[in-house]
């Protein structure tokens, strides 16, 4: 087994730059993560891990393997190299390097009366973490991210969505190819909005919907406003006429669930 004690080490450098760039992620096709939790949800969902690193003044070899139950290349660290690579102060001294999936509407697998998720364009890695915590919550087919600014395996959304990320089946895709994604597989979808729009809790949820939310400081694009089944509004009975996008998502999902009985 491999043990590392520098933060020079050419392989600590490398791992450093999938934590710390998008473009390190995409050109190499994996990603760090860390904790149990994590890891143990991103190997129950399918993704490869390449490497485990761990600090054994936190976690045991026999701890490591009852996490993976499979083989893996470990590689033992020091605290010094520990801190360098975590990006939390509280996880439990283990991290991973796995490969990244593919996110194409055409691997999805929905169920016959599905409920999905479309954000369009969100920014904020804490607002996409929520997002996927409440879909895993309300156990959704799939989230689609429209048009996505953010790249998915950034720490700061795997973090926020506590195993999210690898608890949902997730998409991404132009507006333009979501929509007809759509409408090729007879799904009504609801666009939340401002403008022409009715009460969200008079709409029927309960055949195969997608739930529509842009981001709070534009909303969404014409493009979606236009194609909409209809435009859903929540009524606001205060002086601020928004609300944060993952706690919106979350009244329009609950009353879909709601309308299914929660099925």
């Amino acid at each position: 087994m491999k043990v590392i004690t520098s933060i020079q080490n050419p392989l600590v450098k490398s791992f450093v730059l999938l934590q710390e760039k998008a473009k390190a992620r995409k050109q190499s096709g994996t990603f760090l993560m860390e904790g149990k939790r994590e890891i143990e949800l991103a190997i129950q969902a399918g993704y490869e891990i390449e490497t485990l690193l761990f600090l054994p003044d936190l976690i045991s070899i026999a701890q490591v393997n009852q996490i993976t139950k499979q083989q893996i290349p470990l590689i033992e660290i020091n605290k010094e190299v520990y801190q360098k690579l975590a990006y939390r102060d509280t996880t439990e001294g283990i991290v991973a390097v796995a490969k990244s999936k593919s996110m194409l509407l055409s691997d999805l697998k929905l169920s016959e009366n599905p409920l999905l998720l479309i954000a369009e364009a969100p920014e904020k890695p804490g607002n996409i973490g929520a997002l996927l915590r409440t879909a895993d919550a309300a156990h959704l087919d799939a989230v689609i991210i429209a048009n996505p600014k953010s790249d998915l395996y950034n720490p700061n959304i795997i973090r926020s969505s506590v195993g999210g990320l690898f608890t949902n089946q997730i998409a991404t895709g132009t507006t333009a190819e979501i929509i007809a994604f759509l409408k090729a597989k007879n799904i009504n979808f609801y666009c939340a909005t401002l403008q022409n729009a009715t009460p969200y809790h008079k709409q029927d949820y309960s055949k195969p919907t997608a739930l529509v939310v842009g981001t709070e400081a534009t909303g969404l694009t014409q493009e979606w406003r236009d194609q909409a089944t209809q435009n859903i509004i929540i009524p606001m009975q205060g002086a601020i006429d928004s609300m944060n996008v993952s706690v919106a998502a979350a009244v329009l999902i609950f009353e879909a669930k709601r309308q299914r009985n929660f099925n």
